[in-house]
This record gives C-alpha cells, structure tokens and sequence, in this order.
C-alpha cells in the first residue's frame, strides 16, 4: 500500500470511526458529530504588481456544539478543502479533550507568502478578513482565528485591525482572533504554547510507569534521545524547552533541505540561528548533514516529534520505524495505515489532538483576557506578595525570639515573595490542562480492553464530551 492511499481526511474519519465504534451512541448521532457542519470557499482578487490576483481561501465550520468555533488560518499552496475540513474535525475533538469550551473551525488561504514582500502580504490578509468577516466567519462571538502553518502574531495583528475598522462599535473586537502580538491584545505565553504543551505532555507521560512501560521507557526526560522533524515555532520550541530543561539529547533534526545529526545532542538555539541566516540546515558545524531528511526518521531514537507537516509517517515507512514513542506535534503526521502498523509493533503515540493541543489553549486564555480587558494576574499579583511577605516576616520574627537566629535563603525568600505574573500564569493553567486531559485519556485506555491506544482514548472521552452536549442540548 502505498502512502498516497490514505489521505489526511481519510485517516481522521478512520480514527474517529473506530473509535465511536466503542461506544453506545444515540442512533444517528455519530454522524452528526463527525460530519463538518459547512464550509465556505472564497475568491478575492487583489491588485498586485501591476494587476489583479486572485486567491482562493477556505473557512470550515465542523461543529458549533459550543461557540464561539476555534481554529487557525494557514497559508500554503497546498491548501484544499478536505484538508482543511479535517484539521476542523481534528479541533472539535481537541477542544473536548481538554476542556475549552470551544466548537471546531480551521481556515486556509492558497498562497506561498514567502513569495509575496510584507506590503503585499498585507493587503491580501485585509482583504480576506474582509471576505470572512461578511459571512461572519471571523467573530469574537462566533468564530475566532488564530495563527496556524504559514502565518503568525503578524498576520493575527492584521486581521484584528481589519475587523474593528469593520467593526467600530464591537467593545469585544480585540478578541475576534487569538495568537496577537503582546502589544495588540496579546497574551504571554502565546508564541511558545504549542511547543510548551508537548514539553507537558510528555512530561505527564513520564510521570507514569505502567504506560512508560508499554513503550519499554523508563526513567526521567534526561538523556532520552529525541528525533525532531520540522524546526519551525512548535518544535523549536519543544526541542529547546526538552533539551534544556529536561536535559534531553536533541540527536537528530530534519528540515526541508535535510537532516543534521550529533549522537551528542544539537544546540538547538545554534541550529535555529543557522537556519534562519541559510534557510536551511546545511552547512551547519554543529553536527553531520544529510540530504535525504526524511530518511532520518528511522533512526534510532527513544522519542520521535514530527512537528511539521501532515502523513510524514505513512505505510510505507512505518515498519523502518525504530522510536520506543511518538508525540504529534503536528496535525495528523501519522497517517491511519502507519497508526495500526506501529500500534503492532508495540511503539506508543501519544496523538495529535492531546499532545499540540498548548495552542489552543492558550488561544482560550487570550480570548478569555481580551473578553475581560484585563490582564492574567493583575487584580491578585500584589494581594499575593503582601500575603507572603506577612507570612515571612512572622517566620523570622519567630526565629528571632526563640533564639533559633535561622534565616530564609535570599534565592528563596526573592521567588516565594514574587506573585505569578502572566506568563507564570499562562504555564500553570497549560500544565494543568494537559495533566487533567491525560488523566483522562489514561483511565480510559487502562480501564477498556477494546481501547488499545492513546489515540482512540483521546478520541473516545472528546466524543463522550461532545455526545453530552448534544444530549443536554436535546438532539
């Protein structure tokens, strides 16, 4: 069979199927959840270089069970519309995996905006909120875009501005998209979140022996050797977080132009700042190159993060796998076929929809703090400090009068008398987040002989959150 049989759409209906094939749904229900609700195709032109060019640009809606719906925009030349319509499945079921009261939508543009100048960029961006915003496809109240493959805090900031110049009168319009600069309505935090979550979740993977286990782990972070594909801003920011803070060993990262390896482990800030002064990763002395990237998935190694693209591990490459676990950082990077290979082989996925879910959930936060027009931890910040000092200071007094003379440690005293701004605040409710959706996705892969994988855990308990919606709902 080769890779091309099974395609991104293919392979989330399959998984969804399999698992809803587990439960006792309501007849017809399981139809109504997985089919997308509608999709919109538009066509605008803009006048660039002298003339005008049009762009085709897709909104898919899956399931507006909670509004507002959620999901990012992407700008590519491969985007379609069955791909799109499957990342819009894939952020329903996210959305209930971890608690965000949020409907799935995803959004895309057919553009290579590495061949358009910053300008030009610009007013194409404008004129697609434009296009959205009079369907209502982009809307504090119904649906929210946020950065995705292609686009980022730039194109966020543009599609704000777009909307409340549209919108004058909307006091809520700062949070009509997620993923904005600081500066613009912002949160902290937002830019390293979906890396961040794949640095938690693995975290809470290791923080259980009986599923470490069953994918021959043991120990802590430190030392395991991890395979990285793709170092764009979700793994970049897992490698540097795993690497240095967990002290794992970086040995591989493969990008468009190939592969660089060191048995060592890879500076990560070092390879990053190569490849944005070359493109690419040739050339760089920090460890061997080769040119057939994609090979370099095969590798021996203890963790594998696919972290770019869709179907990179199909069926034609699944059996020359040799992790002991992978963990989704991308959408969709292992395709259904390759899923029931490695399931065989005993290699254990931790899957797309828990382990990249750091983005929308920080999205979640930002859309939250732009609703209340105030900042994570401001009304607190102070309480929480006067608190502890008072608590200190009764400490030392104590110390002081019994004739103990001991005292705090100044490291010590400066951390615990310093309250949690946003970013603290931010990482604390990701952790969180990820933990208590894990706990989940564990108890019912342990407690469930037919469930024999992460993946369909994950999906059971979303169809599960999503199935009691309808029903309280009265469908």
């Amino acid at each position: 069979m080769c890779a091309a049989t099974t395609s991104f759409r293919d392979s989330v209906d399959r998984m969804f199927t399999h698992a809803a094939g587990l439960m006792e749904l309501p007849p017809g229900l399981e139809e109504k959840i997985r089919v997308c609700n509608s999709t919109y195709t538009v066509r605008f032109g803009v006048r660039l270089r002298g003339e005008i060019q049009t762009f085709t640009g897709y909104r898919s809606v899956h399931s507006e069970h909670m509004e507002p719906v959620k999901g990012g925009i992407r700008y590519s030349l491969d985007v379609n519309q069955n791909e799109v319509e499957a990342l819009a499945a894939l952020m329903s079921y996210k959305c209930a995996l971890v608690e965000v009261p949020f409907g799935g939508s995803k959004g895309g543009l057919k553009i290579d905006p590495r061949a358009w100048n910053e300008d030009e960029l610009e007013k194409v961006t404008r004129r697609f909120t434009y296009e959205l915003s009079r369907r209502n496809l982009i809307s504090p109240s119904q649906n929210v875009p946020a950065p995705d493959m292609g686009t980022g805090e730039r194109e966020m900031a543009w599609m704000a501005d777009a909307y409340k110049r549209l919108h004058p009168d909307d006091i809520n319009a700062k949070a009509c998209v997620t993923g904005k600069p600081r500066t613009a309505g912002g949160i902290e935090g937002r830019v390293e979140a979906t890396g961040r979550g794949v640095q938690y979740a693995l975290r809470e993977f290791f923080r259980h022996d009986d599923v470490m286990k069953r994918a021959g782990l043991e120990g802590t972070l430190a030392g395991k050797r991890v395979i990285v594909q793709g170092l764009g801003n979700v793994g970049y920011h897992a490698a540097q977080f795993l690497s240095a803070e967990d002290k794992s060993l970086i040995t591989t990262v493969i990008e468009r132009d190939g592969a660089v390896t060191n048995p060592q482990g890879l500076n990560i800030d070092a390879l990053r700042g190569h490849i944005q002064a070359t493109g690419g990763v040739r050339g760089f002395a920090g460890g061997d190159y080769r040119e057939e990237g994609l090979l370099a998935l095969e590798d021996e190694c203890d963790i594998l993060i696919p972290a770019a693209v869709e179907s990179v591990i199909h069926a034609d490459n699944a059996e020359r796998i040799k992790c002991k676990l992978i963990i989704e950082a991308a959408n969709g990077p292992v395709t259904a076929d390759a899923d029931a290979i490695l399931k065989r082989k005993g290699v254990v996925i931790i899957p797309d929809m828990y382990a990249n879910a750091g983005g929308v959930t920080v999205s979640y936060f930002e859309w939250v703090k732009n609703l209340s027009q105030i900042s994570l931890g401001r009304l607190e910040r102070r309480h929480e400090e006067a608190r502890a000092r008072m608590l200190v200071e009764e400490l030392e007094r104590l110390s002081a009068d019994t004739g103990l003379n001991w005292t705090l440690s100044r490291g010590f005293k400066e951390a615990f008398l310093t309250g949690a701004d946003e970013l603290e605040l931010v990482r604390s409710g990701l952790d969180d987040t990820m933990r208590e959706a894990f706990g989940k996705m564990k108890e019912v892969w342990l407690a469930n002989r037919r469930v024999d994988d992460l993946r369909t855990a994950a999906y059971v308990v979303a169809i599960r959150r999503i199935s009691n919606v309808y029903g309280s709902l009265g469908l």
